[in-house]
C-alpha cells in the first residue's frame, strides 16, 4: 500500500513539474529593424484590448476566446491604478475583477500574448485617466510631471505592481511582451525628465522586456511623447505617412499601430457613435498587406459600471461627461456577442491565417423580464450623515470623498432670494429651498445660475444643493477636475458664509442601510423585486426614471440620464440569481416610482 501510494505522489509530482514546465516556457522579445522579435523571428502583434475593470471576471475567459477568433495573438489591456489603490496604500488587487494576476493567467491559458499598460495614467475614457482622486485633496498638485507630491504616489503603485509584472514577464515564462510607459503623454506635456524618471523607475525594479509609449502620428505629440530605445506606438496609424513620422522623430524605433479605432467613445447628449465596418477593413487590409503590428482599442469595451466614466472638454471648454456603456461600436458589443463588424474582421483575418482560425464561443445565455413598477421606498433627506461644518463649501476630494454626491447646506442671511451663483458645480446640483424643489445647475450645459425664489416662513431660509459628481476629465489639459462645489455660492453677489457638508459616496453598504422614512421631495431611493426563473445577460430599460443611479443585488450598474442616448443599463447574469433579485434606484427628480424592462440589447 505504502508503494502504491508513493508512485502516486510522485506520479503527481511529476505532472505538476511538466505542467510548470509548460506554463512557464520563456521566450525572448526584442525591437529591432522596425520591427518585433519573438525567440529571434519576426513577430507580427495583431492584438485585441479590453479592461479587466469594465468586465466581470466570470467573463474574462469567454471574452479572450472571442479576442483570439477573430483572428488575435494578443490581447492588450489597461489597468487603472485608481481601481487599486481606493486610498493612499489601500489596495485591491484579489478580490473580483480587481484580480489582475488572475486575468494575466487566463490570457496565458488561453494561449495568447499581452500589451500590459499599466499606467499610472491611461486616459481610456475612465475617470481621472485611471489617476487616483486622492491626488487632487492636495490643493496645488500638478500631475504627471515631477511635482513630487505626484512622483511619491506613482513609486508606491509602480512598486507595488512591478512584481506582478516581473513574474509574467515573457522572459520569465508570462504572456507580458511588452510594458507602455506612458500614455498619449504628447497630448498632455513635455517633460522629458518625468519620462526619464518613469523609465528608469521600472527599470530599477526589475522589468526587462521593452518599453512602448503611445502618441497621435503627428510630429510635437511625438516629440514630447516618445522614449529612446522604446517602441513607439501610433494611436492611430493605417497608412505609409504616418509610420513615416514616426521614424522621422525614432528612426532606430519599432513602430505599431497602437489604438486602431473600430468604434468611438460617446458622450450624454450625443448620438451613438462609432466607425464604419468599411473604414475598419480597409485599415486592417493595409496593415496586414505591410506587415504592420497593431491592436484594436478597442475589440471589446465593456461597462463603466459605479462612478468610473470619465468625461472630456470639448473645444470651448463644454464639460462632456462619458456614458455609462464602454460599447464603443466595438466587434465585440458589451455583452460579448459578436456583432456584424466582428464577422467582417474575423473573415478578413483568416484570408491572412494560415491555419484555421479557433471557434467563436458560443454567446453567454441571455435573458428579457416584463415591466415591474418599482415602489417608493425611501428619502436621501432621511439618510443623511453626520454634517461637517465650512466656512466656505470646498470639493469634495478636500474632504476625503472622491465619488457619488454631496449636499452643501447653509442658512440665508440678509439677501433671501435672486440670482445664486455658484462657481463651479461639478457637475450636475439640484438646488433646494426650505425643502422645496428650486430647480437644477448642468455643468454640460454650461450653467452656473439659477433663481431663488422669495420663501415664505422661516427668517433665515435653509438652502440645499445636492451636488452629483459625474466623470472626471480624463484627456488633455483640463484633467484637474475636483468635483462638488469647486469655489464659492453667491447670492446677488454677496459671498454665502457658513456651510455644512454632508458626504454621500452612494456605497451599497450606504445603500442597504438605508431607512425608510416620510420624506418625499427629489432624492429617492424606489425599489423593485425581479423573480426570475432563470439568468442571464440582459439590459435594464430605465427611460420612465430621470437621472439617477442602479442597484441589482448591491452592484452598482452605473448612471442612467434622460437625456441619451443611452436608455437601457447592462446587467451581467452573474450579478443575477434564480428567484428574488432586488433593484434599488435612486432618482435625483422623481418623487413617483416608474417601470422597469429587461431587454436583449442596448438600444
Amino acid at each position: 500500500m505504502k508503494i502504491k501510494w508513493l508512485s502516486l505522489l510522485l506520479a503527481l509530482l511529476l505532472c505538476g513539474s511538466l505542467a510548470y514546465a509548460q506554463d512557464t516556457e520563456r521566450h525572448t522579445f526584442r525591437l529591432g529593424e522596425n520591427q518585433f522579435w519573438l525567440d529571434e523571428k519576426p513577430f507580427q502583434i495583431i492584438s485585441g484590448e479590453m479592461h479587466p475593470s469594465r468586465v466581470p471576471a466570470e467573463y474574462w475567459r469567454h471574452r479572450i476566446r472571442m479576442i483570439k477568433a477573430m483572428g488575435c495573438n494578443t490581447v492588450a489591456c489597461y489597468v487603472m491604478w485608481n481601481y487599486h489603490e481606493s486610498r493612499p496604500g489601500v489596495w485591491d488587487f484579489e478580490t473580483g475583477n480587481h484580480n489582475i494576476e488572475k486575468f494575466i493567467q487566463t490570457v496565458q491559458e488561453e494561449g495568447m500574448y499581452l500589451l500590459f499598460r499599466p499606467g499610472p495614467y491611461v486616459c481610456g475614457e475612465w475617470d481621472f485617466g485611471g489617476l487616483p482622486a486622492y491626488l487632487l485633496s492636495v490643493p496645488d498638485i500638478k500631475i504627471r510631471c515631477m511635482d513630487p507630491r505626484y512622483t511619491q504616489a506613482v513609486e508606491r503603485y509602480v512598486k507595488r505592481i512591478s512584481p506582478l509584472v516581473k513574474k509574467y514577464e515573457v522572459t520569465n515564462g508570462g504572456p507580458i511582451i511588452m510594458v507602455q510607459l506612458e500614455n498619449e503623454y504628447g497630448s498632455y506635456g513635455n517633460d522629458r525628465n518625468y519620462l526619464k524618471w518613469l523609465h528608469d523607475l521600472w527599470s530599477g525594479e526589475g522589468i526587462t522586456v521593452p518599453f512602448y509609449t503611445a502618441d497621435g502620428a503627428t510630429p510635437y505629440m511625438l516629440e514630447a511623447g516618445t522614449y529612446p530605445g522604446a517602441a513607439v506606438g501610433l494611436d492611430p496609424a493605417s497608412s505609409e505617412a504616418e509610420f513615416a513620422e514616426a521614424l522621422k522623430v525614432r528612426p532606430e524605433a519599432s513602430v505599431f499601430c497602437s489604438e486602431l479605432y473600430p468604434g468611438w467613445l460617446t458622450h450624454w447628449r450625443e448620438k451613438w457613435n462609432g466607425a464604419s465596418i468599411d473604414k475598419i477593413t480597409s485599415d486592417v487590409k493595409w496593415l496586414m498587406d505591410h506587415g504592420k503590428s497593431f491592436n484594436y482599442y478597442v475589440i471589446h469595451g465593456g461597462t463603466n459600471f459605479g462612478f468610473w466614466a470619465g468625461a472630456n472638454t470639448a473645444g470651448d471648454g463644454t464639460y462632456q461627461p462619458d456614458v455609462t456603456s464602454y460599447d464603443y461600436d466595438s466587434p465585440i458589443n458589451e455583452a460579448g456577442q459578436a456583432t456584424p463588424k466582428y464577422m467582417a474582421l474575423r473573415e478578413l483575418a483568416q484570408k491572412y491565417s494560415k491555419k484555421k482560425l479557433s471557434p467563436i464561443p458560443e454567446p453567454l445565455p441571455s435573458i428579457t423580464f416584463p415591466a415591474v413598477r418599482a415602489e417608493r421606498y425611501a428619502s436621501l433627506w432621511d439618510n443623511l450623515p453626520e454634517a461637517r461644518p465650512l466656512v466656505q463649501p470646498v470639493p469634495m476630494e478636500m474632504l476625503d470623498q472622491y465619488e457619488g454626491l454631496i449636499l452643501y447646506r447653509t442658512r440665508l442671511i440678509g439677501h433671501k432670494s435672486g440670482t445664486l451663483r455658484v462657481d463651479d458645480v461639478h457637475d450636475y446640483a439640484t438646488v433646494f429651498l426650505n425643502g422645496r424643489y428650486v430647480g437644477s445647475i448642468d455643468r454640460t450645459l454650461g450653467q452656473n445660475t439659477i433663481e431663488i425664489p422669495v420663501s415664505a416662513g422661516e427668517e433665515n431660509p435653509v438652502l440645499d444643493i445636492l451636488v452629483e459628481g459625474m466623470g472626471r476629465v480624463n484627456f488633455a489639459a483640463y484633467m484637474i477636475d475636483r468635483k462638488g462645489i469647486t469655489e464659492r455660492v453667491t447670492l446677488n453677489g454677496m459671498t454665502l458664509m457658513n456651510w455644512e457638508a454632508y458626504s454621500l459616496p452612494m456605497s451599497a453598504d450606504y445603500v442597504a442601510s438605508l431607512r425608510e422614512g416620510d420624506t418625499v421631495r427629489p432624492g429617492m431611493f424606489f425599489k423593485a423585486t425581479l423573480n426570475l426563473e432563470e439568468t442571464g445577460d440582459c439590459y435594464i430599460d430605465m427611460r420612465d426614471f430621470t437621472k439617477g443611479i442602479v442597484y441589482v443585488n448591491g452592484h452598482n450598474l452605473g448612471r442612467y440620464w434622460n437625456v441619451g442616448p443611452q436608455y437601457r443599463l447592462y446587467c451581467p447574469g452573474v450579478w443575477l440569481r434564480k428567484g428574488a433579485n432586488e433593484v434599488v434606484i435612486f432618482d435625483l427628480h422623481q418623487t413617483e416610482p416608474g417601470v422597469i424592462e429587461g431587454y436583449k440589447t442596448l438600444k
